[in-house]
């Protein structure tokens, strides 16, 4: 049998010039875009305690599978405004959000503190019980394995909030041979939260008064209808907001989405799906989406994640201060960095199908990809987080590739390839500049923004 003759590499459709080497499972970036597929119901993926409440009464029209679970992703039909219409709610009034997919996984016993602390990059031990973080853990690597919102509800006891991928079985696996005096599982809370200006009005009236007095990342025990849950001043939105975690959520969910959802309404709200369009404005990262297991937390804008006065060992930790060396140094350990960029283009209303790539105009190259684009009608224009070559950036600036980078309003040009339907000519690319990044501030910055904006007043 005569051998093949190997296929050109540039000729493969997932492999454009966009340099991936530095990945071992690179991002299918072929533009098949949205085929109109539906999906399957099936017990192969689990309903969560709010399902009925989200897709049979509320008409959830469209979902994803979001850590094995069905998760609603458009309530406002688009002939009624879609996802824009849904936008609006949450930036002017106040919305109730399904979130039963960031699963709680909770590791109790004495030796809670050590493993969590042993897992995250940040210190654990700097989390006062009644308290939260948001936090990474990293693979050896140094590659994100997964961005919750971590929960102290008592002294030996740490609920991981956590996003788009499993977590519990990686932590089962870590505490295999080391021991640590701890149970490790998946409890029965399903959160929900209330996002916008009108949030704390709505919580007032459902948990009382008291709820004002929680602090940003705070937390509260409280009743909602003779059930009890756990109340976080937090979100995925960039407004103004609330999470309640409720608990024996199989038997009580629905007992207290009830009254939650009639407060909304009451207040001129209603359910949406997770903002989306708002925490791209805000700069909050979706994980599998912006950042997976392969990116490294100073591509995306997390470096200070990555303490410098944590003594203890953590998983990564030599791997993570050996890249903040290179990039002090004015070398990176990967190819692409993560930045925003505000685009031309009719407005992107709507979730994009495909990550869109990004080229350089000087030579029409393919070079970067988008990962989180949409229209912001606040700044009436396109704006996105995407990922372009780390040289071309450190060539425009004087600052390390670190979270500086963010800070800076490059003068550097892309153009993005967007589909025909936002295109301003058919099969035209966009032209698209370098912003910074959040586009829009947050109602309760986060660490690395207080930092700053506290750095500016000294100024």
């Amino acid at each position: 049998m005569a051998d093949k003759e190997p296929v050109a590499e540039e000729s493969h459709p997932n492999y454009p010039s966009v340099d991936q080497s530095d990945r071992v499972l690179p991002r299918n970036l072929r533009q098949t875009g949205d085929p109109g597929i539906r999906m399957l119901v099936s017990t192969r993926v689990r309903k969560s305690p709010f399902f009925h409440k989200s897709f049979n009464e509320n008409g959830a029209w469209r979902c994803s599978v979001y850590n094995r679970i069905y998760h609603p992703r458009g309530l406002v039909e688009p002939e009624d405004g879609g996802a824009m219409a849904e936008y609006d709610a949450l930036t002017n009034s106040v919305t109730l959000w399904d979130v039963a997919v960031e699963r709680q996984i909770r590791v109790k016993g004495p030796d809670a503190e050590a493993l969590t602390n042993y897992v995250i990059t940040r210190d654990a031990t700097q989390i006062d019980p009644m308290h939260a973080k948001y936090a990474i853990l990293c693979n050896e690597d140094g590659g994100v394995l997964n961005d919750p919102v971590l929960l102290r509800p008592a002294e030996d006891e740490f609920w991981f909030s956590i996003s788009d991928n499993t977590l519990m079985q990686w932590l089962q696996g870590i505490n295999v041979g080391m021991d640590f005096d701890v149970e490790i599982d998946e409890i029965d809370v399903a959160p929900m939260q209330i996002q916008g200006p009108l949030s704390e009005d709505v919580m007032v009236e459902v948990v009382g008064e008291e709820v004002s007095d929680i602090p940003y990342y705070g937390l509260m025990e409280a009743e909602i209808d003779g059930v009890d849950v756990l109340v976080s001043q937090t979100g995925f939105s960039g407004e103004k907001g609330f999470e309640v975690y409720v608990k024996e959520a199989s038997k009580y969910a629905e007992r207290v989405w009830d009254p939650v959802l009639e407060e909304v309404e009451a207040h001129g709200g209603m359910q949406i799906a997770p903002g989306h369009h708002r925490r791209i404005a805000a700069g909050i990262m979706s994980w599998g989406q912006d950042l997976d297991h392969e990116t490294s937390p100073f591509q995306v804008n997390l470096g200070y994640q990555v303490p410098d006065d944590k003594d203890a060992d953590y998983i990564g930790k030599e791997e993570l201060e050996r890249q903040k060396e290179l990039i002090e140094d004015g070398e990176y350990p990967f190819n692409l960095k993560m930045v925003g960029l505000k685009m031309a283009g009719e407005p992107i209303r709507d979730y994009a199908p495909d990550f869109w790539l990004i080229s350089d105009p000087e030579t029409g190259e393919e070079c970067g990809y988008m990962t989180s684009p949409w229209w912001n009608p606040d700044l009436e224009t396109n704006i996105g987080m995407g990922f372009v070559p780390a040289e071309m950036l450190q060539e425009e600036t004087d600052a390390p590739l670190n979270d500086e980078i963010y800070d800076e309003e490059l003068d550097l040009e892309f153009e993005v390839h967007l589909p025909d339907e936002y295109a301003e000519e058919p099969g035209e690319p966009v032209f698209a500049t370098v912003a910074k990044v959040p586009f829009k501030e947050s109602v309760n910055p986060s660490a690395r923004e207080q930092a700053k904006l506290n750095a500016s007043r000294e100024d």
